[in-house]
């Protein structure tokens, strides 16, 4: 059994397949991003996968946003550029900047509500290549106007990313797709979180305080 169990993996890792079978314990330091939320990595066991589709996903208020601009800061503390499809054009550079994030290694691509033209963005720069993150921002993408998206949209994306260096994101109000190696992570309000407390002296930059990251992995290997 165990030299049948080899040659399967041999032939998944060939395939690139490996983490539908093998566990994390498994993976290489390199193939690994750490996002920078020690919360979210412990669960993770060190980060997300390179080269995998991965999401963030929770009701709003729930820490998306922070999870995305913690996993910049960390890719660009790193020395990566990191690249940001805004599909409602709802990011806030300043406050991102106030986090740690160097702007200069942000590609910041501002759409006005048009998901098929943030997805055809996505779709350009994972191809071009050379990144470290790239996000879509698809939190207020409303439900009916993901499902319009065919499944293999999900399946095209993975594969451009495949033995690649990039991790590539999806923030969402609720699952949309992950690849065989990647990860939903799943936020939750805290009940102990105070609701009642804001930040921010702009609009723009407004935002909750005291929120605590509860979060919850979902993957192929678990």
């Amino acid at each position: 059994m165990s030299a049948a169990r080899a040659e399967i993996e041999s032939l998944l890792r060939a395939r690139r397949l490996d983490a539908t079978l093998t566990t994390s314990a498994g993976m290489d330091a390199d193939r690994i991003a750490p996002t920078g939320c020690p919360d979210v990595d412990a669960a993770l066991g060190g980060g997300v996968r390179r080269g995998h589709l991965s999401e963030v996903i929770g009701p709003r208020s729930a820490g998306r946003s922070a999870v995305f601009v913690s996993m910049a800061v960390a890719a660009a503390a790193r020395g990566e550029v990191v690249a940001l499809i805004d599909t409602h054009d709802r990011f806030d550079p300043i406050s991102a900047q106030a986090a740690g994030l160097d702007l200069a290694r942000l590609l910041w691509i501002r759409e006005s509500g048009n998901a098929d033209r943030a997805l055809k963005a996505m779709n350009l720069v994972l191809q071009a290549g050379g990144f470290g993150v790239v996000a879509l921002d698809l939190m207020d993408v409303s439900a009916p106007a993901l499902r319009q998206f065919p499944h293999t949209t999900w399946m095209r994306i993975a594969r451009v990313i495949e033995g690649s260096v990039t991790v590539a994101v999806l923030l969402a109000s609720e699952h949309v797709a992950r690849s065989p190696g990647g990860v939903t992570i799943a936020l939750d309000r805290s009940s102990t979180s105070v609701a009642d407390e804001w930040a921010g002296a702009t609009a723009r930059d407004r935002r909750l305080r005291g929120l605590t990251l509860q979060p919850r992995i979902v993957s192929a290997r678990r």
